[in-house]
C-alpha cells in the first residue's frame, strides 16, 4: 500500500504564530529562544511570541511534520547542550510557500479594493 503524500493546501491557512515560525525556520535551523528573538526582531516589536504559546505550536508543527526536532548542537561553548533546535520539512517550506502566495493575493485584492495603496514604482 502506497503512502498519499499530504498536499501543501492541506495545512492552510495557517494560524499567525504557526507562520511566524515557519519565516523564522525558513534559512536554517534554530532553537527556541532564537525562534522568540527573530521573530520579534523580524517585527519590529509587533509580534511577541510567549514561551508556553511557542512550544505548542512547535508541538502542533511537529506533529503535522511541517517542523522537525534535530540532533545540531553546536561547538561554541556559549550555546547550552539541552537547547532543542527545530528545523523546516520539505513539506513544511511548500506549505510555507503556500501560505505566502495566499497572504501575497490577500494583499492584492485589498490594494484592488483600495483598502490599501499599491508600492509607487521606484
Amino acid at each position: 500500500m502506497t503512502q498519499r503524500r499530504p498536499s501543501p493546501a492541506e495545512h492552510l491557512p495557517l494560524r499567525p504564530v504557526e507562520f511566524e515560525i515557519l519565516l523564522t525556520l525558513a534559512p536554517g535551523e534554530r532553537h527556541g529562544y532564537a525562534i522568540i528573538q527573530e521573530t520579534e526582531a523580524r517585527s519590529d516589536g509587533a509580534v511577541t511570541l510567549e514561551t508556553g504559546t511557542l512550544y505548542r505550536a512547535l508541538h502542533r508543527l511537529v506533529q503535522a511534520g511541517l517542523v522537525t526536532p534535530t540532533e545540531r548542537r553546536h561547538t561554541d561553548d556559549s550555546d547550552d547542550e539541552r537547547r532543542r533546535y527545530y528545523a523546516l520539512t520539505p513539506l513544511g517550506r511548500q506549505v510555507a510557500a503556500a501560505e505566502a502566495m495566499r497572504l501575497a493575493r490577500l494583499v492584492s485584492a485589498a490594494q484592488a479594493a483600495r483598502l490599501i495603496p499599491r508600492p509607487s514604482a521606484p
